[in-house]
């Protein structure tokens, strides 16, 4: 039977539902052997599947776990991003949402690769606890309005197993395969409202914008399926969002937005996202969204607001240091900056200790980069461009990163 539903998604034959309960539940179960669904996840991404494929996967991985109910279900709102270069817009816009007495419960995840994850950001201020019981969760939310924690073992546990083999297998790209394994995320983690910043580019998973909106249109579907609210925005992650590469760098910069002390791309990709968030659950213009979320940047409401919640899940932003050393890179030429390539600022970055090629690898919080300019800007020779922070004695070139012609 296991072989031979094999055999049918590689001749582009659909499943039933049955069938793929059969295969998928036998793999989280162990009756389905590794190379097994190796061999099905590669005939998946090459042939794809159908719609109704696809629900029935993501009703597989939903139930295979632990379903979140919360009382304030239907107004939780939840924003996910594909994951790009110095994203770190969850710790500004998840203060602004609570700020705006919109409930966030937001289970994130570690980075693996290039970039590091939500949680890494978090953990790397002192005292941040980052595991919530669902109890702790409720009471939490109740209370001050927001919580983000790391993703329970028990919530698709099916997704969980299915995405370390995809990670070794060279099928993490599939389109389908990566709608079914965020919106089954999603839907497990009990919220009803959803906004997706989908990007695209040389520093995401996927290269081009079309790619990115496809994905979109599927997620939007399963959405629907389980009557789930969505928008989306898309973005172009060719060059790296904001100006800290960096755990620890990266939350000092969402801090400087909110405390009204940075302006430019970050804080205004932020808006974007937080209005979207404001306008499924409120049903308000997008004009009435942007003004209430900058209202609450502005009066310092959505700054309080952090305090708030990285104190209540004991995070001590006080103690946040910078704790490696700081090499200056300097401009080999003057003129302008024409590109800052997102994916060899990771790199480098990586290099400099902020990401892991396995899930229990270490990474160094104070590691990273901080850009000094950005796109469009001049630059003399001599002139610092960019801060390097590492406790490793190799130092990686940033000459490839940066794009800059003469005037």
């Amino acid at each position: 039977m296991i072989v031979e539903i094999i055999e049918k998604v590689r001749r582009k034959e659909s499943l039933t539902k049955e069938e793929i309960e059969i295969f998928l539940n036998g793999y989280l179960k162990g009756a389905v052997k590794d190379y097994q669904m190796s061999a099905f996840l590669m005939a998946v991404c090459c042939n794809g599947i159908s719609k109704e494929e696809i629900f029935s996967f993501v009703d597989c991985y939903i139930q295979s776990g632990k379903q979140l109910h919360f009382l304030q279900g239907d107004t939780l709102v939840d924003k996910h991003s594909t994951g790009g270069v110095g994203d770190k817009t969850t710790l500004v816009i998840v203060p602004i949402m609570s700020a705006l007495q919109i409930p966030v419960i937001k289970m994130s995840g570690r980075g693996l690769g290039l970039t590091g994850g939500t949680i890494d950001k978090l953990e790397s201020i002192p005292g941040y606890q980052v595991y919530r019981s669902e109890q702790e969760m409720m009471d939490q939310v109740s209370k001050i309005g927001v919580v983000v924690c790391s993703t329970t073992e028990d919530i698709t546990p099916l997704d969980q197993k299915t995405y370390a083999l995809r990670d070794v297998t060279g099928t993490v790209s599939s389109i389908p395969l990566i709608a079914i394994s965020i919106m089954s995320k999603k839907i497990a983690g009990g919220a009803k409202n959803f906004v997706f910043d989908m990007k695209y580019g040389e520093g995401a998973l996927l290269k081009t914008k079309e790619e990115s909106e496809k994905l979109g249109d599927i997620m939007k579907e399963i959405a629907n399926f389980y009557h789930c609210k969505t928008d989306f925005l898309y973005s172009d992650m060719s060059h790296p969002l904001g100006y800290a590469i960096g755990n620890r760098l990266e939350v000092l910069e969402a801090m400087a937005v909110l405390q009204g002390k940075m302006k430019g791309e970050l804080l205004e990709t932020s808006i974007s996202l937080a209005s979207k968030m404001f306008m499924l659950v409120k049903n308000v213009t997008e004009e009435e969204a942007i003004q209430k979320v900058k209202e609450v940047i502005e009066n310092k409401t959505a700054w309080n607001k952090f305090q708030e919640w990285i104190s209540y899940q004991g995070g001590d932003i006080e103690k946040i240091k910078i704790e490696a050393k700081r090499i200056p890179y300097y401009a080999k030429q003057s003129g302008v900056i024409t590109n800052i390539h997102a994916k060899e600022i990771a790199l480098a970055a990586k290099a400099l200790g902020t990401g892991r090629e396995k899930m229990d690898d270490s990474i160094d919080p104070s590691s990273g980069i901080y850009l000094l300019k950005k796109e469009g800007e001049s630059i003399k020779e001599g002139e610092i461009l960019a801060y390097l922070y590492t406790n490793k004695e190799t130092i990686p070139s940033l000459d490839s990163c940066f794009e800059i012609k003469n005037m």
